[in-house]
């Protein structure tokens, strides 16, 4: 009972921390912001991290996990190829959560100076694409998609997706939320020999 109270207790410190660093990126939060805003002291946070950078590389961990069970969803998900790519594309969409997104950014960035946050990073990149690959392959098969180049449809879909989130979460008014979704739209449907209507 006591370890089941601790682990749902370092889950909320974990979301909790994964918010105020979203808000206020790795390099300006501190532990005692990430304590007020959980409403406990820094003493009970060190209790379970032990370390600042500890604290950090857990709380992108955890939101990594969490990234990873919704991407393990549409994986498993008996549905035909083409609704699975429309599920992923939501999924990963530029135009989702704005707070996600500034995390995921913000550990990029982080990751050049941290093997802990690297290794998560890398580790949720390779299986987004290996799903991404996975759908576009069985589309292939299944003879709804065409395209010669799985792999490399992979790379440039996410590449794509990944600098329009930048654009829109770092330069804020440069692209519409709409033209964005388009344009990511546009760019897989094409990899994939599909009309952008279609997908």
């Amino acid at each position: 009972m006591t370890s089941g109270f601790s682990r749902l207790r370092r889950e909320d410190l974990l979301k909790t921390a994964c918010e105020v660093i979203a808000a206020q990126g790795f390099g300006h939060t501190r532990t005692i912001d990430i304590a007020r805003a959980a409403g406990v002291s820094q003493a009970l946070l060190f209790y379970h991290f032990e370390t600042k950078d500890r604290l950090f590389a857990q709380a992108f961990a955890y939101a990594a996990r969490r990234h990873l069970e919704s991407l393990a969803g549409v994986e498993r998900s008996p549905r035909p190829p083409l609704e699975r790519l429309r599920a992923l594309l939501r999924l990963c969409s530029p135009t989702a959560s704005p707070e996600g997104w500034r995390l995921w950014i913000d550990a990029w960035a982080e990751s050049m100076r941290s093997q802990d946050l690297a290794e998560t990073s890398r580790r949720l990149d390779i299986q987004c694409r290996q799903v991404l690959r996975g759908i576009i392959e069985a589309g292939v098969e299944s003879g709804v998609f065409t395209c010669d180049d799985p792999e490399g449809a992979t790379w440039r879909i996410f590449a794509l997706s990944d600098g329009l989130a930048i654009q829109i979460n770092v330069h804020g008014k440069v692209l519409s939320r709409r033209r964005v979704s388009q344009l990511v739209r546009t760019a897989a449907a094409r990899e994939v020999g599909m009309a952008a209507e279609d997908l």
